[in-house]
């Protein structure tokens, strides 16, 4: 068997190992998806008559707000759904059994792609939940082109792609899942002080850059104008250039992790 065989078949495995874990233990997932869509209604039905006003210019339309905030909350999915990597990695090296893996005739790689691609899948899943339940209280994108939504949905898993391996890191660096947990919650954070929820502009002066040049931001504007057909400018390029930075960040990072030898 072929060493390119060999690895597509022991990172099936892993994958089916994962997906079998979070099949059979779904409180993590659950738990970190209803962040998200907790966060959607509480800005739509609770603060969305204020929030619409104030980006409107003083006329509330909790519909536009809904077409508004929807992009930044599909970017929080990703951001809190891939916390589950960081933690299932981190249980698997305090319980050893990453360690145990070490020592099998597998391919070395296979472990650490097997989190990867299994955590990409379930954010994908709860992407599409998400954007279930915002269609359901009314979001709309009927000006998008076929074109334009698969742009979006490339955008989506590159995102989530990037930030698996950045949690991936998180977990192998963590010494248990506890630590893990706090060490990925700036996935969530950052979301919060992008331009998920109100316009970067309308920010204080002195965190506008911080915000505009964080990796959400350039995300979110970017979809918002592939769904609703606002102006991305330079948002698509640095969109795409924080994927690619933090996927490379997060690969060397998880394979230096994953390589040392074993205190």
């Amino acid at each position: 068997m072929s060493a390119l065989s060999l690895a597509v078949r022991d990172s099936n495995t892993m994958l089916r190992r994962n997906l079998l874990h979070a099949r059979r233990y779904p409180s993590l997932t659950l738990n970190l998806l209803l962040t998200p869509i907790m966060m959607l209604l509480l800005f739509v039905y609770i603060f969305g008559g204020v929030m619409s006003a104030g980006i409107g210019g003083g006329t509330a339309d909790r519909s536009e707000y809904i077409a508004y905030i929807v992009p930044g909350i599909l970017m929080m999915t990703i951001g809190s759904t891939v916390i589950g990597a960081a933690v299932s990695v981190s249980t698997d090296m305090a319980e050893g059994v990453i360690a145990r893996f070490r020592t099998m005739a597998i391919h070395r790689g296979s472990v650490i792609i097997g989190h990867v691609v299994g955590s990409v899948l379930q954010v994908l899943a709860s992407l599409v939940l998400v954007g279930i339940v915002a269609v359901a209280i009314g979001f709309r994108s009927t000006d998008a082109t076929a074109l334009e939504w698969l742009a979006a949905f490339v955008l989506l898993a590159l995102f989530a792609l990037a930030l698996t391996w950045i949690a991936v890191g998180m977990g192998l660096a963590s010494p248990n899942a506890e630590a893990a947990s706090n060490m990925a919650m700036p996935l969530i954070l950052l979301p919060l002080v992008s331009s998920a929820f109100i316009p970067a502009d309308t920010m204080p002066g002195w965190f506008q850059p911080i915000a505009e040049y964080q990796p959400f931001t350039p995300a979110i504007e970017t979809l918002r104008g592939l769904l609703l057909g606002t102006e991305i400018g330079h948002n698509g390029w640095l969109a795409v250039a924080w994927c690619l930075a933090l996927c490379a960040l997060g690969y060397f990072w998880s394979t230096s992790l994953f390589n040392r030898d074993p205190k």
